[in-house]
């Protein structure tokens, strides 16, 4: 049986706050979207399902294959690549690399999120896959494992095509995999200025607005064709917090800027993390059944932090779930139960409950105990007869 304990969190966590919920950000994006990375909650969701063009944003899927290709051992930093004719007629953004150059894994890295480099992206498919139709399969594939469900490739670039799509969220799932995996690379995105061979001396500058602003950004990446107008895979850290945030569809370059700056701030400025309550801190009490004890107190394992609108009221629903009867013997640290936060504006929040101490199983005595009072509670609510 799956019982409930209903609690005002600020009952019992100290939740000292005051005035209205967060407001919703209104974007003028086609599709946005806002990820808490420590918590996993979204902040903002507009059209994040829908697959788009994702122009130059989707060069982060390269990076991710390059990065596993650095990970797996099939090339180091210092790896020599081939350009092919191909690749050197790349249009929009390049490196301007041409057919007697060799450059090297780090410089193709830099090329490709620096400079945008649409050749470099084409060196790197046809050097790991042999073509780049192969290298876009492969990132399809690669794309599933990931969990990104609405992306398809069809070149390593960006390049306009009907068969090139991302989602928002994929696009967010991406920057979370090349956060979390493979931070030994992660700098690369904040690098400011890169020009290979000095012969790109007019597109050697970062394009990513938001590492000028002083917000904490150091990621990801931008992207614009005429088609998926200008979008932006932005992250940036602000203490213990780390947000992703994706837009896509804005009119100009200005406005992009304007309005992931405007996201990265509210992101950060409508929400906080808080530790409501420290390890081992009793939250609920709950009922044991035959056990040499009658109760036992529920406490979080670790310190609980939960995010909340930081302008949150100070009674903020609760529940703490459990499947009743608890049965002895409990050990102490078992998960017996879950708080389930449930805040205004955002999906509900889940954190296990475990036992505070070890309680054994009832002896004799207990069991007859017990027996005896399930057997008075039968009797007392069994049928009434007529009279």
């Amino acid at each position: 049986m799956l019982s409930t304990l209903r609690l005002a969190i600020a009952a019992f966590l100290a939740l000292m706050l005051s005035g209205p919920c967060a407001l919703a950000f209104e974007t003028s994006a086609r599709a946005a979207y806002v990820l808490d990375m420590g918590t996993g909650i979204e902040l903002l969701a507009k059209n994040p399902d829908q697959p788009l063009p994702p122009a130059s944003m989707s060069k982060l899927m390269t990076l991710y294959m390059l990065f596993d290709a650095l990970r797996d051992g099939r090339i180091d930093m210092g790896t020599e690549f081939t350009v092919s004719t191909k690749a050197r007629q790349m249009g929009g953004s390049t490196m301007f690399l041409n057919e007697q150059d060799r450059p090297t894994t780090a410089e193709l890295i830099q090329g490709i999120i620096v400079s945008s480099g649409n050749d470099a992206t084409v060196v790197v498919a046809e050097g790991l896959a042999g073509s780049e139709s192969a290298f876009a399969r492969q990132m399809t594939t690669m794309a599933q494992r990931l969990g990104m469900t609405n992306s398809i490739f069809a070149n390593a670039s960006g390049w306009p095509d009907p068969n090139h799509r991302m989602s928002v969220r994929d696009l967010a799932v991406l920057a979370q995999h090349l956060i979390q995996e493979f931070p030994e690379y992660y700098g690369y995105f904040s690098q400011m200025e890169f020009d290979y061979q000095n012969r790109s001396p007019a597109n050697r500058f970062n394009r990513n607005p938001l590492l000028t602003m002083g917000i904490g950004a150091d990621g990801l990446k931008t992207g614009h064709t005429s088609e998926a107008g200008y979008g932006l895979v932005g992250s940036a850290k602000q203490g213990d917090r780390r947000v992703i945030f994706v837009i896509s569809g804005m009119d100009s370059a200005e406005a992009r800027a304007e309005e992931a700056n405007a996201i990265a701030n509210w992101s950060f400025r409508q929400f906080a993390e808080k530790t409501v309550a420290k390890a081992g801190t009793p939250i609920a009490t709950a009922p044991v059944w035959m056990g040499g004890r009658a109760s036992i107190d529920l406490v979080p394992a670790q310190d609980l932090k939960i995010l909340l609108p930081a302008l949150a009221g100070d009674r903020i629903p609760a529940e703490v779930v459990y499947s009743s009867p608890i049965e002895a013997p409990v050990a102490r640290g078992q998960q017996l139960a879950e708080l389930v936060v449930k805040p205004e504006g955002l999906p509900e929040i889940r954190h296990p409950l475990v036992a505070a101490e070890d309680v054994a199983a009832g002896g004799f005595a207990v069991r007859v105990k017990t027996a005896a009072n399930v057997l008075f509670t039968r009797l007392a609510n069994g049928p009434k007869g007529s009279m």
